[in-house]
């Protein structure tokens, strides 16, 4: 089979590269996924660039990158129903602790990591709901039901952010997000009743005066170590800070006494390692929005499999409008 891999860190020019492979043969609990596309994540690029602490070298001799993709099942490994060959499925953590990913056109994995896709729903679409959808799903409703709460979605024109205001906004939330000025529209056009543009000097106010001074219950934040003084600001008491990443510091320093006094939560999303639990739940409500229409998630670049370079620089990219994905076929 043609996969993309990589054995040394680096830039994507120059480590990725595209050969035949074995097909791979599922084991026992497991599926063998005749892939169709695969999602594009920027966890993917940092891993490939070796940027993660501690990391010196890849921990597989060879790696096929990402996590993320959908595809049709074409084998099953013992103590799996036969009945699942020929389903439709998008997968999750199909890279995690794992060297083969979905930029391949096959994948084996447990078979619980190749979920059915809902009735309709596209490869395109399916692609995105690993580490896009999910994390979305996850900060929006880790704390339960959101209807007639006040939340903050920062980032909200991003990949998770975007999603993030769609289920807030369909779930009865009144949701304000942030962005550049130039997805003010795109943002709102999501269900975020109150855009604000991220660099505005007067964010905090803008913020405030959108709540009536009551403050924002839950906060879904992409860049934690940045915001969390604009957070200390604008969050009600006993609200919760749903954090799912802090790229532009990853070392904050915490402002211990604005949080005792408003008795703010920080809850800190790794979708990799969500419990299974609260990995069914994320997964019943990213099906029940695909299904009502209340989702769609938006996809910003195509490229086909030999441009995974190409893709992994389209994804680090600054302002991209959704996700990005990588056509197998």
């Amino acid at each position: 089979m043609r996969a993309i891999s990589y054995s040394k860190f680096g830039t994507p020019g120059d480590v990725l590269n595209l050969s035949e492979v074995p097909v791979p043969a599922p084991g026992a609990g497991e599926v063998l996924v005749r892939l169709r596309v695969s999602g594009v994540n920027p966890s993917d690029a940092k891993a490939r660039a070796g940027n993660r602490p501690g990391v010196t070298k890849p921990a597989y001799e060879r790696i096929i990158p990402h996590s993320d993709g959908a595809g049709i099942i074409d084998a099953v490994g013992e103590g799996v129903n036969p009945g699942r060959i020929g389903q439709r499925v998008w997968i999750w953590n199909g890279q995690w602790q794992r060297a083969h990913g979905t930029a391949a056109e096959y994948i084996a994995l447990p078979a619980t990591q190749a979920v059915p896709l809902p009735e309709g729903v596209s490869f395109e679409v399916g692609a995105t709901l690993g580490i896009p959808g999910l994390t979305a799903a996850q900060t929006v409703f880790g704390g339960g039901d959101v209807a007639g709460q006040t939340l903050l979605v920062s980032g909200g024109a991003g990949a998770v952010g975007h999603n993030a205001v769609q289920l807030a906004h369909a779930a009865g939330a009144d949701v304000i997000a942030t962005c550049s000025a130039s997805a003010m529209d795109r943002v709102r056009a999501a269900g975020a009743a109150h855009v604000f543009d991220y660099a505005d000097p007067d964010l905090a106010t803008q913020i405030l005066d959108a709540t009536g001074g009551q403050g924002v219950a839950r906060a879904i934040e992409v860049e934690f170590g940045q915001n969390i003084g604009l957070l200390t600001e604008v969050m009600a008491p006993n609200g919760t800070i749903a954090a799912y990443g802090s790229a532009k510091d990853m070392s904050p320093t915490l402002p211990f006494g604005p949080c005792l006094f408003k008795a703010l939560k920080i809850d800190i999303t790794l979708i990799y390692i969500l419990p299974d639990a609260a990995r069914e739940a994320a997964i019943a409500r990213l099906h029940h929005a695909l299904e009502t229409g209340a989702l769609r998630p938006e996809i910003a670049a195509r490229y086909p499999l030999a441009e995974c370079a190409a893709a992994h620089e389209a994804v680090m990219t600054p302002g991209r409008a959704g996700a990005v994905l990588l056509d197998i076929d």
